[in-house]
């Protein structure tokens, strides 16, 4: 095992040897492979670099299986599992760089070659699986990992941490493509059991993982994928924040000083706890019902570490006993949670599920029952749950009063002509986020509800609406508006008769004029829009 005594190398060694199995724990320092095969039975050490020549080495050692626990794996390469594939020697890895993993199966081998055997893809994967079994629509996986401040880790994994800082990471949001920056997007995360056990609220952020581009295409409505990471103390995930700006602005990397990471969170080793936790959120449609699957995992008396060993040691066993098939691809949907259920029960491990219903959509929760007789194109593009987007074309025509040009610059509008048009929608606890993005140009509201009224804010800007369904269409008539909160004379009020319908080719069609008294147009788009799949 290459990096067999390192932070969860080591793990996995010892896991493996009271399994019955002869493990040589390699590394690059002899003394200690030594020093850690000292006193534990069916271990030997012996030196190996994973960044050197390693087809000799595996042709004399002849392993029955390689599994490569050192990494770091960003920007490795695949000297390991070529090495490995040129004897026909199978190979593991607990990689979790998302190129690393996406790209293994671009490799030929006639013997099994794994790689992902880890939290992520392999377990995350299995409970993503799990989760959505049954949906008719996936729209968004949301997963985190907070990890103990007493779990002691490798260079190799600070170096994996510093790597990402900063750094844009792709994502698919709002039905395409789009771009986050590593342990950026800040939030608070619960890690809690229906019966009150919990970990809190716990500070995570943005980390690229091969869960991001394997899940949306692995998915019934290629959902939108978010993953995040943290560490137990805040002021640990706050200085990585702050941090990531310079990194992001000045395309510096961070990865030079991963030597130094390990050395300063000792100096808070005592603080914190043993406790380790994991999240994985589905939101979907099953049954007709709008519903997010939550997965809850705790871990206690600092059994958290062994996590990303597990995988990997049930695939071992797997690969050594013949039933695996061959072939390089990743662990993503190698495994079931059942399979990790007989370790968990042996660790200090508990794992939930639990179903929570989810409102209707916005629109519907101010219209009643008047929404479902709306069209179906007006209808889908409304039923927003956690994420979506579409895409289609729009014609603006801009107002010439200086009043109006400086008002429109204010909020974005685009400037006049056709435009490409893509809208992504990201939905909150009742509230609707709508980006909409013309051919580059982008500009940002919020929806709410406030009794039987739609509420559009636009800044400090509040608009309120009445939502009339017009045949199979649907009218906005505004009845009050404010600013900063200070109610404003409807009189004053910019016009706004937008009307939403379906178009001769069922595509959600819009009509959006905005004028202001006095003053006249300000902005006017009208066009179309599909999802992303075209329905």
């Amino acid at each position: 095992m290459l990096g067999g005594y390192g932070g969860f190398g080591g793990r996995l060694s010892r896991r493996l040897a009271e399994a019955g199995h002869e493990v040589v724990v390699a590394g690059r320092r002899l003394s200690e492979a030594t020093r850690f095969c000292s006193g534990l039975p069916g271990c030997r050490p012996l030196v190996a670099d994973r960044n050197g020549e390693l087809t000799a080495l595996f042709a004399t050692e002849r392993p029955a299986l390689v599994i490569d626990a050192a990494g770091p794996f960003q920007d490795s390469g695949y000297r390991v599992p070529k090495a490995c594939a040129a004897l026909n020697i199978p190979y593991l890895d607990l990689a979790d760089d998302r190129a690393f993993v996406s790209g293994i199966g671009t490799l030929r081998a006639d013997v099994p070659m794994i790689s992902g055997a880890s939290s992520v893809p392999a377990l995350s994967a299995a409970v993503a699986r799990h989760l959505a079994a049954g949906m008719s629509r996936v729209t968004a996986v949301e997963a985190a990992i907070s990890a103990s401040n007493q779990a002691a880790a490798g260079r190799s994994v600070a170096t994996a941490i510093l790597s990402s800082v900063g750094q844009p990471v792709p994502l698919r949001r709002g039905g395409r493509a789009s771009t986050g920056y590593g342990w950026q997007d800040m939030r608070r995360e619960h890690f809690d059991f229906a019966d009150g056990t919990s970990l809190g609220r716990r500070w995570v952020a943005i980390a690229d993982v091969p869960d991001l581009s394997l899940l949306p295409k692995r998915m019934v409505g290629r959902p939108a994928v978010t993953f995040r990471a943290g560490t137990e103390l805040g002021f640990q995930n706050l200085a990585l924040w702050l941090v990531s700006w310079p990194v992001r602005w000045f395309g510096v990397s961070l990865r030079p000083l991963a030597r130094w990471l390990l050395p300063l969170q000792r100096l808070t080793a005592a603080l914190g706890s043993d406790r380790s936790g994991m999240v994985v959120r589905v939101f979907g449609v099953a049954t007709g019902r709008r519903v997010e699957r939550r997965w809850t995992l705790i871990a206690e008396k600092g059994d958290g570490p062994e996590i990303p060993t597990l995988a990997a040691a049930i695939l071992a066993e797997r690969i050594l006993a013949g039933a695996c098939s061959p072939g390089p691809r990743d662990a993503g949907e190698a495994l079931s949670i059942a399979d990790f259920q007989p370790d968990f029960m042996r660790l200090a491990i508990r794992h939930e599920t639990r179903e929570i219903g989810q409102p209707d959509p916005l629109y519907r929760q101010v219209m009643g029952s008047e929404f479902d007789r709306l069209c179906p194109a007006v209808r889908g593009l409304h039923d927003v749950l956690r994420d979506g987007g579409a895409s289609g074309h729009a014609t603006v025509t801009r107002g010439g009063h200086p009043v109006a040009r400086l008002i429109a610059a204010a909020v974005g509008f685009p400037p006049a002509g056709e435009h490409a048009l893509h809208v992504s929608f990201s939905e909150q606890d009742g509230e609707e986020t709508w980006t909409r993005d013309f051919a580059g140009r982008r500009f940002r509201s919020r929806m709410s509800q406030r009794g039987q009224e739609l509420v559009e804010r636009f800044g400090p800007l509040r608009f309120r609406f009445v939502l009339i369904r017009e045949g199979r269409g649907l009218r906005m008539v505004m009845r009050g508006w404010s600013c900063f909160g200070v109610p404003l004379p409807l009189a004053l009020a910019p016009r706004s008769d937008a009307r939403e319908t379906e178009d001769a080719q069922g595509r959600f069609s819009f009509d959006v004029p905005i004028t202001l008294p006095l003053v006249g147009l300000i902005v006017h788009y009208q066009g179309w829009l599909t999802p992303p799949n075209g329905s």
